[in-house]
């Protein structure tokens, strides 16, 4: 019998809330991880220079100056933008296997969470003046950009709901 998409009566796993947390923040991980491995295949083709929004974004939230310009590639610059980068995804991925432990799994309950994945990092950026609102981009970046927050939001959902049942 076929997997179902959601779950009509929404089993619950039989797990602690904690346990629920750690799936999201491993599958939320893990989800960052194979989205930073799809951008870093995009930016070989395309030349596509790496992006510090997140950094940016970060130091904003947390009131902290940092340079830019042509030497935006420095250590400090790179640590915030890998916090923000893991760490928001980490916290993002929590809320997906809250998805799962309610009974919302699978390939619709993907794209349900890119869906919340792209509003919170526009939400963040764009609170914090760093970067202009989304349907002023480019069609090229707009299309890259959903591009990578569904290989994120499709490898979280997958691990998630790989240990969530």
């Amino acid at each position: 019998m076929p997997h179902r998409t959601t779950e009509p009566l929404r089993p619950h796993p039989k797990m602690p809330w904690g346990t629920v947390v750690l799936c999201g923040a491993g599958a939320g991980f893990l989800g960052v991880a194979a989205m930073t491995a799809s951008e870093k295949i995009e930016q070989f083709f395309t030349g596509r220079a790496n992006s510090y929004v997140p950094a940016r974004t970060l130091a904003r939230l947390i009131g902290v100056t940092v340079r830019s310009g042509p030497g935006d590639n420095d250590s400090s610059l790179w640590r915030l933008n890998m916090a923000m980068h893991y760490g928001q995804g980490i916290v993002v991925g929590v809320a997906r296997s809250i998805m799962g432990y309610n009974g919302i799994t699978g390939p619709f309950a993907d794209v349900m969470f890119a869906g919340l994945r792209l509003a919170v990092d526009q939400t963040l950026e764009n609170w914090t003046g760093v970067k202009a609102l989304p349907w002023t981009w480019p069609f090229g970046e707009q299309v890259i950009d959903l591009v990578h927050k569904f290989v994120y939001a499709i490898a979280t959902g997958y691990f998630s709901d790989l240990w969530m049942y």
